[in-house]
């Protein structure tokens, strides 16, 4: 971050009616729509669904792509045929597109193979070219990783992912939005994340504004390897700081913070937020890391490029029905079938993944270009840039946000309205992080941006 300076600094702060509050009321604290959205998820819907994918034998990404019955061909030609049906639903709101490449020379695909994901893209309104996107795995695999031909009914890993995505379409088709949705369905990520890959350098080359990417891998298993079952929490993983960052821009966090606010870290807070507004019996875990310990998903790539993307998923892991050859051993059952597949669990996560989608997607975007002075003074200034009215149409105005550096989430806010920039008089900028809110007319809300490179979500570019 640029000092400025002290008597540019001065000049700010004898000026306080630049820094004036908006006293236009606050819009509602949250959404009538997001709870019927919340409430809207059918268990017997994504049992279905689950049933119909384990149906396909193995998922496999190296398996049988002409069968019309078996192997990850018919799989992904099934999903793009149910895009198209709840499209059809919508009056043809969803562009339901293939998105692939051919990949060789790699260590698990050694040949060349297709990898071919799903997605159903709704557009925004006023803000197309601004993306929130949920995302689930197609392929399934069993205990050797090379092995394509073997049984591999993926249940919960993960099916359930693109159940819920499936589930999420449906629902979410049915209401407008200023931003665009993405449900996606990606291939090859037991083989190397390839899927993901292949998207994330779509979406780079063709210059999309991502928000959000909600990466669901397995959503559907309650009872755990270790004894505990519980259908009440769900953890959402968040890597800090961006692996993008220059060095530049790593002096600047050096100096005033932002290792655990990166827009993935505030990403996930909204998550948080929005389980405990709108699904009943849901707490998050927030989780400060990238992925499961030494383990990876198809939110890496984004992450990999930038992009603000985290990992939702069950709290309690069951090991033995992960990566496994179906089989009884000394009494233990392995493999990953439907009966470890909890339906109300997964409808409930997918509650969760439905009321933040609609929630950023209804709000206007993130404050872009957030700034903060206020060394060696009593007072902490926050500015920020306001969007083209185009784009957000139903800006109301900004919410300030702050919380002692050791707290997890944002504990302190004021509604400051239609302004773009706020100081917060005796609020003393050593003692606390800060962020600002985009808010909408209807009380939507974007997620909190933290000032500086460290926390920003990207800037506003082309509608």
């Amino acid at each position: 971050m640029r000092h400025l300076p002290y008597a540019t600094l001065f000049a700010c702060f004898v000026a306080p009616a630049v820094f004036a509050a908006d006293t236009s009321a606050a819009p509602p604290a949250t959404q009538a729509v997001l709870h019927d959205i919340a409430a809207a998820p059918s268990a017997d819907r994504i049992e279905a669904d689950i049933r119909k994918l384990v149906s396909f034998g193995t998922r496999h990404t190296l398996s049988d792509t002409t069968s019309d019955t078996r192997g990850i061909g018919a799989a992904r030609r099934w999903i793009h045929a149910e895009f198209e049906r709840i499209s059809a639903q919508c009056g043809g709101c969803l562009e339901v597109i293939d998105v692939g490449d051919t990949i060789s020379g790699q260590e698990r695909i050694p040949e060349p193979t297709e990898v071919v994901s799903v997605l159903a893209i709704q557009r925004g309104t006023a803000d197309p070219g601004r993306y929130v996107i949920m995302s689930g795995d197609i392929d399934s695999r069993v205990s050797d990783v090379m092995d394509f031909t073997s049984d591999s009914p993926g249940a919960n890993d993960n099916a359930s992912g693109i159940a819920g995505t499936l589930e999420a379409a449906r629902i979410l088709s049915q209401h407008k939005f200023p931003g665009t949705i993405v449900y996606a369905a990606l291939s090859g990520e037991e083989q190397g994340l390839f899927g993901g890959k292949i998207v994330a350098a779509k979406a780079q080359a063709e210059g999309w504004r991502i928000e959000a990417v909600l990466n669901n891998d397995m959503i559907g298993n309650i009872a755990g390897i270790n004894g505990v079952v519980d259908n009440t929490t769900a953890r959402v993983f968040a890597e800090g700081t961006r692996v993008t960052e220059t060095p530049a821009e790593a002096r600047a966090r050096r100096f005033t913070g932002g290792e655990v606010d990166s827009p993935s870290r505030n990403l996930a807070r909204y998550i948080d937020r929005m389980a405990d507004l709108y699904v009943p019996n849901l707490d998050v875990m927030m989780v400060y890391r990238l992925d499961r310990f030494g383990r990876g998903g198809h939110h890496r790539p984004f992450n990999d490029l930038g992009y603000p993307a985290v990992r939702v998923m069950e709290t309690n892991e069951n090991y033995n029905r992960q990566h496994q050859d179906l089989r009884t051993e000394d009494g233990i059952a392995y493999g990953d079938v439907i009966e470890g597949v909890d339906f109300d669990y997964v409808a409930k996560l997918t509650a969760l993944n439905a009321v933040s989608l609609a929630g950023m997607a209804s709000a206007p975007p993130p404050p872009a270009d957030v700034s903060i002075e206020g060394a060696v003074s009593a007072d902490t200034t926050l500015k920020w840039k306001r969007p083209p009215a185009t784009q957000a149409p139903n800006l109301a105005g900004y919410k300030v946000y702050w919380r002692l550096t050791t707290e997890p989430q944002w504990t302190h806010s004021r509604w400051v309205g239609d302004v773009s920039q706020h100081t917060l008089e005796n609020v003393v900028i050593d003692n606390y992080f800060f962020g600002v809110s985009a808010v909408g007319k209807d009380g939507s809300e974007s997620p909190v941006v933290f000032p500086g490179a460290a926390g920003s979500f990207g800037g506003y570019g082309s509608p």
